[in-house]
């Protein structure tokens, strides 16, 4: 009997996700896993990043074989005061958000999670950014170079966004949108790396 093959899918239409997954040299495939990315009343952000990345990742299994398949799905919030900082809504919003940001310290929740058709399991990495204090005219400018556009926080670690930040405390990959640590020790537990 011919042994069936496993196979890997990013269920996200990420760039950065799919660069870091390319990045240890994982071979994938992408599909879109759409999922409804509402907080639910009461629940907190850790809880609702872990919970899109689950529900990304299930929503990807119902797409394939689940026998022979793994996805691989992730989300990724900014938190500033204890509230989720989603992507911009125009410029306006994403002037607000660099302002809020600026010569503060916030926390970067990245979720991953992996579901196989033996289930399926997640983790969560947290850090700590720190940017420095920004004038109007690096936002201006910032927001200009159409960067922040689709962006949690309206800001891109990997991108000109890296010239905002002072340090950070915790998973650069994780602050990209995917940590790699985590993932790589999921693909593991999950069966997929032997």
């Amino acid at each position: 009997m011919a042994q069936v093959s496993r196979r890997l899918f990013l269920a996200s239409g990420s760039p950065r996700r799919k660069e870091l997954m390319q990045q240890i040299g994982l071979s994938f495939e992408v599909l879109q896993a759409p999922v409804d990315e509402l907080i639910l009343p009461e629940e907190s952000a850790e809880d609702y990043v872990c919970r899109i990345a689950i529900d990304k990742s299930l929503a990807g299994l119902h797409q394939v074989d689940a026998d022979s398949s793994w996805i691989v799905g992730g989300d990724t919030a900014i938190i500033v005061d204890d509230k989720v900082m989603g992507k911009p809504k125009d410029s306006d919003d994403a002037c607000r958000m660099l302002q809020t940001l600026s010569g503060s310290r916030h926390q970067v929740l990245s979720a991953v999670a992996v579901a196989n058709a033996n289930g399926v399991v997640s983790s969560l990495s947290c850090t700590q950014v720190v940017f420095k204090q920004l004038n109007q005219q690096e936002i201006k400018d910032y927001i200009d170079s159409g960067e922040p556009e689709g962006k949690a926080g309206a800001y891109a670690i990997q991108g000109l966004g890296a010239c905002f930040i002072e340090r950070i405390e915790g998973s650069y990959s994780g602050v990209m949108g995917l940590p790699i640590f985590e993932l790589n020790e999921l693909l593991k537990q999950s069966g997929y790396i032997k």
